[in-house]
C-alpha cells in the first residue's frame, strides 16, 4: 500500500493510468485529500469502481488528537497527535495580527540533543513522511477553523535530518491545487547541518532559513548543541555566507537567551562580528523553561539587544506565546511518554 498524500498529482496520475483509469482524476483526488478527506469513501464524486481500486492501492494518513491545550491569554493552541503507528508528535497554532502560523514537527523525537530543548528527552523514533508533516497544517486548520497563512518547521525534530521528506512536503503544501501556501510564508529551522544547508541552497527556494545559533563561541555552543562539536561556529557561518550568496535570502539567526550562559556582553560583541560574514537578522528568544533541564531565561534581554544594535545588527524579539501551556518543543510529548511508562503505543 502506498501513502497517496505524499504523492504529487503527476505521480498519482501515473498510477491511475496503470490501473486503467483516466489520469485527469489525479488532480481531483489530490484536491480532496488536501482539503481534509479522511478516506476514499468520502469522495462520492468518484465512480465506485475507482474508489475500490484506490482503497486497494493506497492508504490515507489521518492523525488523531491525543491532547489539546489552549492558552487562555493569547489563544495559542498546542496539539499532541498520535500517528498511525502510535508515535506522538506536537504542533502549535499561533495567532498574530498578520495571520495564523503553524509550527510543525518533522520527526518523532530528535537526534540533536540540544541542552535547552525537550524534544530529544523522549528519544528519536523515526522521520515523518511528507504526508504526516502536511497533516499537521491541514488538520490544525480544520480543527481550529482558522485559516493557516504561515508555516514554521521548528517543532520536534531537525528538518535537515529528514531532508528529502521535508523537501517533498514543501512542494506539496505549495501546490495551487492543495493548500497553496507560498514559500515566502514558510520558515525552515536547522541546528546547523552544514552539508544540508549547502544542498538546500542549490534549490533556490524562497523560504526563510532560520539557523538555531544560540551561542557565537565554540565552547558555549558545543555545550548547548552537540551538533557543533564536529564542525564549529566558523564552519557554520561560512555555510550561511554561501547560502546567502547563492540564494540572496537573508538568514534569521535564532538565539535563545539563557541566564549566565550565552548572554554576556562579549558574546553579543562576538555575535555581531560573526554576522559581518553572513548577513541576516537576530531573533532573540526568551527561553521557555523546561523543568527537566534546569536552564532559566536571561535577565539581560534588553541589554543584550541594545548591545547588538549598537553594532548595527538588526534584532527582533520573538513574542512569547503559550506561556499558559506546555509551550516548549517536546514538553507535551514528554509528559505523554511519562504517563505511559516511557513508551509510545506502537513505538
Amino acid at each position: 500500500m502506498t501513502d497517496i498524500k505524499s504523492m504529487t498529482p503527476e505521480e498519482i496520475g501515473t498510477v491511475l493510468r496503470e490501473l486503467g483509469e483516466p489520469s485527469y482524476r489525479a488532480e481531483q483526488i489530490f484536491r480532496r485529500l488536501h482539503r481534509g478527506a479522511r478516506s476514499f469513501d468520502e469522495m462520492s464524486e468518484l465512480p465506485q469502481n475507482l474508489r475500490n481500486k484506490l482503497r486497494e492501492t493506497f492508504f490515507v494518513t489521518v492523525p488523531e488528537i491525543v491532547k489539546k491545550q489552549t492558552d487562555p491569554e493569547d489563544g495559542t493552541v498546542k496539539y499532541l497527535w498520535r500517528l498511525s503507528d502510535g508515535n506522538c508528535i506536537e504542533t502549535v497554532l499561533m495567532r498574530y495580527r498578520h495571520g495564523n502560523t503553524v509550527c510543525v514537527s518533522s520527526q518523532a523525537g530528535c537526534r540533536m540533543g540540544c541542552a535547552f530543548c525537550a524534544s530529544a528527552l523522549g528519544g528519536f523514533r523515526r522521520n515523518l513522511a511528507p504526508s504526516e508533516i502536511l497533516d499537521q497544517v491541514l488538520f490544525t486548520q480544520l480543527d481550529s477553523g482558522l485559516p493557516v497563512s504561515n508555516i514554521v518547521l521548528m517543532g520536534i525534530g531537525e528538518p535537515m535530518d529528514n531532508f528529502e521528506n521535508v523537501l517533498r512536503f514543501l512542494d506539496l503544501v505549495n501546490r495551487p491545487q492543495g493548500m497553496n501556501i507560498g514559500m515566502r510564508h514558510i520558515s525552515l529551522s536547522t541546528s546547523g547541518l552544514i552539508e544540508k544547508i549547502d544542498k538546500l541552497a542549490t534549490y533556490h527556494l524562497q523560504l526563510t532559513l532560520s539557523v538555531s545559533l544560540h551561542a557565537p563561541d565554540d565552547e558555549t555552543r558545543s555545550r548547548l548543541m552537540p551538533v557543533n562539536r564536529g564542525t564549529g561556529v566558523d564552519a557554520l557561518m561560512d555555510a550561511c555566507r554561501r547560502y546567502f550568496q547563492q540564494t540572496g535570502r537573508r538568514i534569521s539567526y535564532e538565539y535563545a537567551l539563557i541566564d549566565g550562559v550565552n548572554d554576556a556582553d562579549w558574546q553579543a560583541d562576538l555575535l555581531a562580528s560573526r554576522l559581518k560574514r553572513a548577513p541576516g537578522h537576530v531573533n532573540l528568544i526568551s527561553l521557555n523553561p523546561v523543568s527537566e533541564i534546569g536552564l532559566v531565561p536571561s535577565r539581560r534581554l534588553g541589554e543584550f539587544k541594545a548591545r547588538l544594535e549598537s553594532h548595527g545588527v538588526t534584532v527582533t524579539v520573538r513574542r512569547r506565546l503559550g506561556r499558559g501551556i506546555d509551550a516548549s518543543c517536546g514538553q507535551l510529548r514528554r509528559r505523554q511518554l511519562l504517563e505511559s511508562g516511557g513508551r509510545e503505543p506502537g513505538a
